[in-house]
């Protein structure tokens, strides 16, 4: 389920790219929309992906072990206590995105800042969608309810695309910024109904001091500075790239997105498969089978990352034109492209 999901979701991020490409070129626009994700992904991949998503699934397999009004009690509570310290922080970092555009994007000039600064400020209610969202999803892996977890992303990507489709031709990037609110609304959504099915009943709970949030800080700390590191190399690869020739941050970005495609193909929906069996027997104290799934997972990801990474490698000039070469996206865009992917 996850295999297809990640298949279609792959699929449909490089049509996006390809649609951004045909629309905007490798040019002034496109480099401002990609800008303006910086931050916005920088504290989605340290809070969410690298502090959350670690977090989360083997304390609520720890809690659901002793009962489930205890597992409820402590989703609740750690739903609301994301809500407003999440919300807070972006509301924060939005108001400071003038000062934090100079240092994305010092490059830009005066009105591709402006653009970027707005379009920033709309792009900080995703990673609030997206750390309530987590939670959801956390709960949906330990139940093995994949089917709404795995269609998030799709949806998420296609929020995205009718924004360049439908909004983009007539307001510009600011279009597709409101696709990609749209779509991580409805990654959010999507999930809403399997998770109130498994039998959780929302409660009213703010308790920022209650140890199980603490636990939940100390599980996400020691994979914080490995997702900070690849975020400030993105943030730092931006920010020259600004300084070069128009293109040159879109011709980045669609070359990083190419590279992480075996990733994004068979490490996660391994990785997200195999998450819930490892916390399970954890909290369970089932060492053999632990290290037994864990095992049999890297054998896999191994045995199928290594010959598609091998075979877009040596063909990266193909997959660079098959993907994006076309409208406005041109030679010249394609060549830097791929000279960046190899």
């Amino acid at each position: 389920v996850l295999a297809a999901s990640s298949l279609v979701s792959a699929f449909l991020g490089l049509m996006r790219n390809r649609l951004l490409g045909n629309q905007f070129g490798a040019g002034g626009e496109t480099d401002v929309y990609l800008a303006a994700f910086r931050i916005p992904d920088f504290i989605y991949g340290i809070v969410v992906m690298g502090g959350i998503t670690v977090a989360f699934l083997p304390l609520f397999a720890e809690y659901a072990s002793r009962g489930k009004e205890e597992a409820w009690e402590f989703v609740n509570n750690l739903l609301h206590v994301l809500l407003v310290v999440l919300g807070a922080f972006c509301a924060l970092l939005a108001f400071a995105a003038p000062l934090l555009m100079e240092l994305v994007a010092p490059g830009f000039s005066l009105e591709q800042k402006a653009s970027a600064i707005t379009l920033t400020r709309l792009l900080f209610l995703s990673p609030v969608l997206f750390g309530i969202s987590s939670v959801f999803s956390g709960v949906l892996q330990y139940h093995n309810r994949f089917i709404a977890y795995a269609l998030a992303p799709v949806l998420y990507n296609l929020g995205i695309i009718a924004g360049i489709v439908f909004l983009a031709p007539s307001i510009g990037v600011l279009g597709v910024g409101i696709g990609v609110v749209a779509g991580a609304t409805l990654y959010l959504l999507i999930q809403i109904p399997s998770f109130f099915a498994l039998g959780f009943v929302w409660k009213f709970a703010f308790r920022p001091k209650d140890p199980s949030i603490a636990k939940v800080l100390r599980l996400a700390l020691p994979r914080i500075p490995g997702a900070m590191g690849y975020q400030f190399n993105v943030i730092i690869m931006t920010s020259l790239a600004s300084l070069l020739s128009s293109g040159s941050i879109t011709a980045f970005v669609f070359a990083n997105d190419l590279q992480s495609f075996p990733v994004n193909l068979i490490g996660v929906p391994f990785a997200t498969a195999v998450f819930p069996v490892l916390s399970r027997a954890f909290a369970e104290k089932k060492e053999a089978d632990m290290k037994a799934a864990f095992a049999s997972a890297l054998r896999h990801v191994i045995l199928l990352v290594l010959p598609i990474a091998g075979l877009m490698f040596l063909f990266r000039a193909a997959v660079v034109q098959l993907s994006y070469g076309v409208g406005n996206f041109d030679a010249k865009d394609i060549s830097l492209t791929t000279a960046l992917f190899g």
